[in-house]
């Protein structure tokens, strides 16, 4: 797939990792909008947010360019926003438009994790602050898990270690008041446990030979938003 030596010695089929994650974010998010009732949809979409972190470790070291990145990125963090809004909280869009969708956080978090690469101190520490501070989905934990990917890229064993430890305490820490836990007896399991269901995508190679024009990512989400929007005005019953 790369045209130079690999810089990760784990899994490189990344138009098949994200052909996964816009799947189950598909999953997550049409169960969050239209089956909230329903906690399955939200679990299967735990896989979406590691794999796209992963893949923008990935494209930051094979990237020729790190600010036209930054910039597609940008882009779409900017279109998607409003129909980020539209689909989850339509009834008080004003609101929410400081409350930044994905494509904001992979913006921050790619910044950070190329500053702490290239040992530009200020601009991870700007970005880690940014990420901290600012209501940005998943808030820190990207720059954790790229951290992870980055620092681990050439012993994968440590880094699904890692990645493990990252996830284990939602084993433990579910709240059984919570509608998205797993409720086994008088036990409840985080949500973000599900997350582990990436692991072995991330960490073990895959040769499946998928290769999907890369707009087609950054289009589909917007696009993806947008359509939810429209089938919640629809006079159905879910």
């Amino acid at each position: 797939m790369f045209d130079e030596q690999p810089k990760l010695k784990t899994n490189l089929d990344t138009d098949f990792l994200k052909l996964i994650a816009v799947v189950s974010m598909l999953i997550d998010h049409i169960g969050g909008a239209l089956f909230p009732q329903y906690p399955v949809f939200r679990w299967l979409g735990r896989l979406a947010f590691p794999i796209f972190c992963y893949c923008l470790t990935v494209g930051m070291l094979y990237t020729r360019d790190i600010k036209k990145y930054l910039l597609r990125l940008g882009v779409f963090a900017l279109i998607s926003q409003p129909f980020w809004i539209l689909a989850f909280n339509a009834d008080d869009f004003m609101g929410n438009l400081l409350n930044f969708n994905i494509f904001f956080t992979l913006v921050v978090t790619l910044a950070a994790t190329w500053g702490f690469k290239e040992k530009k101190w200020l601009l991870f520490a700007g970005a880690l602050l940014l990420l901290a501070l600012v209501n940005f989905d998943y808030s820190v934990n990207g720059l954790i898990l790229t951290l992870i990917f980055y620092l681990c890229r050439n012993k994968p064993w440590l880094g699904a270690s890692l990645y493990t430890v990252n996830y284990l305490p939602a084993l433990w820490l579910g709240d059984l008041a919570d509608p998205l836990a797993l409720k086994i007896g008088g036990w409840a399991v985080g949500f973000e446990f599900f997350s582990l269901l990436a692991l072995p995508l991330i960490f073990l190679p895959t040769h499946t030979g998928v290769k999907i024009n890369k707009w087609f990512f950054y289009a589909f989400y917007p696009a993806h938003l947008l359509t939810i929007y429209l089938i919640s005005l629809l006079p159905l019953q879910f």
